[in-house]
């Protein structure tokens, strides 16, 4: 059942929740914002209302990836909870439905990686928070907390494939953000609007 279980997990993570969301008010969000399909476009272009139940809901595939699916379907063995979640963010990442495209993945993977490693994503959170808060600049916070994971799973005892995993996102997760990286550096890059209207942002 293992093999099952990773199957179920990438589908999961696959669905792609912001595109629906979208087209249900009428719009393609690959055609507007940052054009990608993450939870941050939504909140950009929908709305608080729209695009924080889109969040809950790629931070939720994850969690269930890790958390449900595998004793849900019986599949045994230490590993499979950390496959599973990995699936998952592979699967929001590069997802079936969207011929191999998706979002950045990094709501899915905080959802994978609290239930396998809650305190270590804590920390992680709470440099997000603090560079969100500082700058308004969601993908600079993102890679932030991508860095800081490593370093949190490492101090707080996390088991060796889960720090090997965390590692792994945090590259995964700069060079999915190497776009926003050039904006960035170019004075470019949109900052996100707390409360925001659900208009385009530039």
């Amino acid at each position: 059942m293992t093999a099952v279980a990773i199957l179920a997990s990438y589908l999961l993570g696959a669905v792609p929740f912001a595109l629906i969301a979208a087209r249900l008010r009428g719009v393609d969000l690959r055609a507007h914002g940052s054009g990608n399909l993450g939870a941050t476009n939504a909140i950009r272009v929908l709305g608080v209302a729209v695009g924080v139940p889109v969040l809950l809901a790629d931070v939720a595939k994850g969690l269930v990836a890790v958390a449900v699916i595998p004793s849900a379907l019986g599949a045994e063995g230490a590993a499979v909870p950390l496959v599973c979640g990995l699936a998952a963010i592979f699967g929001h990442i590069w997802s079936v439905f969207l011929k191999f495209g998706g979002g950045k993945g990094v709501a899915t993977a905080a959802g994978a990686f609290f239930a396998l490693a809650p305190r270590g994503v804590g920390i992680a959170f709470a440099a997000f928070v603090i560079v969100l808060l500082a700058t308004r600049f969601v993908s600079l916070a993102s890679i932030t907390a991508a860095i800081t994971l490593p370093v949190a799973l490492w101090g707080t005892g996390a088991s060796r494939p889960v720090l090997v995993a965390g590692i792994a996102l945090a590259l995964l997760v700069v060079i999915r953000h190497r776009s926003n990286v050039a904006r960035l550096a170019a004075g470019t890059e949109s900052r996100i609007r707390f409360g925001g209207s659900g208009k385009d942002a530039t």
